[in-house]
This record gives structure tokens, C-alpha cells and sequence, in this order.
């Protein structure tokens, strides 16, 4: 069996290319092989902010992101940089800061690029959406 890694640049619902990822990976572990883990970088550090509100006629990738990780038990991994920009902080950034609001929670977590490193260092493939 194969082991992935998944880069995801694009935002939530910019494009198809996010939810597109969330197909692979969803396929990828239903078929036995592994993700080590998704890094969200770029503008798809904006899949990982919890604060998105889906219209109930339309697929919430945000849960569905959650969901993949808790069932099959998948890092999702936001970069940090990224995310930053885009005011997406973890609390502990956001009190850091003297900013009352944050937006980044479990199971997302809040990296630097060297953990991408690592994951491409303990895969077979690297992807990118």
C-alpha cells in the first residue's frame, strides 16, 4: 500500500480543487492505502478556519475536513504564514497577540513548512491540489 501526502493550496470554494482533494483522500483511505498528512497552504490555509458558514444546501468541506480526520485519523496541517495572513490564528496565537478572536481548532493544527518536510520525507507520493 501507498502512503500520500496532500499539499492543498486552493481556498474552500474558490475552485473545485479543495473539495477535489477531500474526494482523494476520502478515496485513498477507504481503499486501504495511507495519508501521513494534508498541509494546507497558501490560500487553502482558509480550509482549516472554523468561523466558514455553509449554506445548508451546499457541501460543507470544513466538516467533512473533520470528519476525514477523525474517523481515519489524518493530520490536517495548516501553515502557519499562511494562515496568519489571512487571519486565521489559533487561540494561543490570538492571545498572543492581544487579539480576542481565532478561528483555527483540533483537528486542524497550526505548523511551520518543516513539518511539510517531514511528511514528504515519509511518503511514497507527494500530491498537490
Amino acid at each position: 500500500m501507498s502512503s500520500f501526502t496532500l499539499i492543498v493550496t486552493s481556498a474552500p470554494f474558490s475552485q473545485q480543487n479543495a473539495y477535489s482533494a477531500y474526494r482523494f483522500a476520502l478515496a485513498t483511505v477507504q481503499s486501504k492505502h495511507s495519508i501521513n498528512g494534508i498541509f494546507f497552504y497558501q490560500s487553502g490555509a482558509l480550509n482549516g478556519s472554523s468561523l466558514q458558514i455553509i449554506p445548508s444546501d451546499e457541501f460543507d468541506l470544513y466538516a467533512a475536513w473533520r470528519k476525514l480526520s477523525q474517523e481515519y485519523q489524518v493530520p490536517l496541517m495548516v501553515c502557519v504564514s499562511a494562515a496568519s495572513k489571512r487571519g486565521i490564528t489559533t487561540a494561543e496565537d490570538a492571545r498572543e497577540a492581544d487579539n480576542p478572536h481565532f478561528s483555527l481548532t483540533a483537528p486542524f493544527e497550526s505548523v511551520g513548512l518543516g513539518e511539510l518536510a517531514i511528511l514528504i520525507s515519509r511518503s511514497d507520493r507527494l500530491i498537490q491540489f
